[in-house]
């Protein structure tokens, strides 16, 4: 199993569509490269993310990459939807370095590459979010409507 953590806006409703991705075996909503190692105080520079744990033999960084691109404004800086603020940036963090140039690799193979605003960095600080963060809209599927990733997006996977 290999993790990284990515980020794409307000991490309920990627961790919600990351959940339903082919070879992810699991996910985790937290919070990537702030400066604290915990949840309390004043915002310290962290993004939103999903901890994203997945089998190498069935899917890719490349691929979730793919996956990412569907769901987030690939060109938006520090907003996805109607959330606006640094913690909303979008980027995928791993402590192990092939992950990261298989991510630049893929945003390098793009044409819009010189647009692209996602973030691609060594991870840095990991702190996990309180419980009731946790799959979120599988608990509350009445917030799906607030989220910026279309219904018909977030469930693609969801009966394969």
């Amino acid at each position: 199993m290999e993790t990284v953590y990515i980020a794409g806006g307000c991490l309920w409703g990627v961790q919600h569509f990351f959940d339903t991705v082919p070879g992810v075996q699991m996910t985790e909503a937290g919070r990537a490269n702030g400066t604290t190692s915990s949840l309390g105080g004043p915002y310290d520079g962290y993004a939103e993310c999903v901890k994203v744990v997945y089998d190498e033999k069935s899917t890719s960084i490349s691929e979730l990459m793919a996956h990412l691109f569907e769901i987030i404004d690939p060109y938006s800086l520090n907003k996805q939807g109607v959330d606006v603020g640094k913690k909303y940036r979008t980027g995928l963090y791993s402590t192990d370095p092939r992950h990261l140039e298989e991510a630049r690799a893929f945003i390098n193979g793009r044409e819009d590459r010189d647009k692209i605003m996602l973030e691609v960095l060594p991870l840095t600080n990991y702190v996990r979010s309180a419980e009731e963060h946790q799959h979120h809209l599988e608990r509350h599927p009445e917030d799906c409507s607030y989220c910026h990733i279309p219904d018909a997006v977030l469930n693609r996977y969801r009966n394969q």
